[in-house]
């Protein structure tokens, strides 16, 4: 059984900064990617950020030099530093693991910036 758990979401003031973490838990051999996913109200969910197992990132291109995706390899804990947040960016933001052969969702986390 693995479980995905997110934290760090919030309401935050357009310009501000959030903090989100991703834990992993359970029998998990070995994770292949993570990443972050968001879905506003009425859209479909898109991928933020993610990064591979051997260092490779992606990032949206709205999010370009905003956000950064980080990961604590030994604790399979994933962060996405969100900087000068604006109010598009307010949706739900999921985690996503790979593993291999399965991958699995975190339950989400609200994150709102008003403006």
């Amino acid at each position: 059984q693995v479980q995905v758990v997110e934290s760090g979401g919030g309401l935050v003031q357009a310009g501000g900064s959030l903090r989100l973490s991703c834990v992993a838990s359970g029998s998990i051999f070995s994770i292949n990617a993570m990443g972050w996913y968001r879905q506003a109200p009425g859209k479909q969910r898109e991928l933020v950020a993610a990064v591979r197992s051997g260092g490779s990132t992606y990032y949206l291109d709205s999010v370009k030099g905003r956000f950064t995706i980080s990961t604590d390899n030994a604790k399979n804990t994933m962060y996405l530093q969100m900087n000068s947040l604006k109010p598009e960016d307010t949706a739900v933001y999921y985690c996503h693991v790979v593993t291999t052969p399965y991958d699995y969702w975190g339950q989400g986390t609200q994150v709102t910036v008003s403006s």
